[in-house]
């Protein structure tokens, strides 16, 4: 193959994950196998403690204490119902959106991305404001709420883009052959929204579980999260080597994940790709 031509299409590519994951990626396994010293540095001795201490094992004490296992799984929960609830909102949005006019389906997509232009910091607090009369404030729901707020407009617009490339003509041939409207959409219709619903469900469900904001402001202590756990080693706690590892947790989770929902879905490519 020609070095130029391999270049000019995939070599940029491969920089751009080289330099911005498989890089960084390296780097903070290396702070995984390191020590914390007394006065908040690191360094070392190489050790494996670190990964001990995520998957529950105290050396100090010499005992299995799994609370970053059961975080991990609060985690995974809360991420995935978020998901469920932007799909169950976000689906029938985003066929509204795209059986309207057009004047009116720019106007709806513009109050969709609209509060992208404030501060998502801003959003969040606001919601405090809202919920602290009702009493919801801090609490799991608030959190779920918050959750939904910020990543529901990531799953509407890539099913709203596959929608718009529906091929009503199939809805109406079922419908003619003697199928129910329910059974004519789930066979002539979901199908060519597929692509648009994965793409909106891994949009959705990957911040989510990472995510530490909306839980820290809105979830307080009741709801501590992954996210939140890794942002205070390398904040507060200032323990850098746990807190690579446990990043590694969760991206690990995360693959993990893609994984099982490529093969469900019968992404093929996907599924190659990881």
């Amino acid at each position: 193959m020609n070095p130029r031509r391999f270049f000019s299409t995939l070599g940029l590519g491969v920089l751009w994950l080289a330099a911005f994951l498989i890089v960084p990626s390296l780097i903070m396994l290396g702070y995984s196998l390191l020590t914390r010293t007394d006065l908040a540095q690191v360094g070392p001795p190489w050790t494996l403690e670190n990964w001990g201490r995520v998957f529950g094992y105290d050396a100090l004490f010499r005992e299995w204490v799994p609370d970053n296992l059961r975080v991990l799984w609060r985690s995974l929960v809360i991420a995935a119902l978020s998901t469920l609830l932007c799909v169950v909102m976000g689906y029938p949005l985003a066929f509204y959106i795209a059986r309207q006019e057009d004047r009116r389906k720019q106007m709806l997509l513009l109050l969709l991305v609209i509060p992208f232009w404030i501060n998502f910091l801003i959003r969040v607090y606001a919601w405090i404001l809202i919920l602290r009369p009702f009493g919801l404030y801090p609490s799991t729901a608030a959190t779920f709420l918050g959750m939904v707020y910020a990543l529901l407009p990531f799953f509407v617009l890539p099913v709203y883009a596959s929608v718009e490339k529906v091929d009503w003509r199939l809805l109406e041939a079922a419908q003619d052959l003697g199928a129910s409207p329910l059974r004519a959409f789930l066979a002539g219709v979901v199908p060519q929204t597929l692509p648009g619903l994965i793409a909106g469900v891994l949009l959705t469900f990957i911040p989510a579980l990472g995510m530490f904001v909306v839980s820290d402001i809105l979830g307080g202590a009741k709801t501590a999260l992954i996210g939140n756990l890794i942002q205070n080693q390398f904040g507060q706690a200032g323990d850098w080597p746990y807190g690579s590892a446990l990043s590694f947790l969760l991206m690990g989770a995360v693959l993990l994940g893609l994984w099982l929902y490529a093969r469900a879905a019968g992404q093929k490519g996907l599924e190659e790709l990881l």
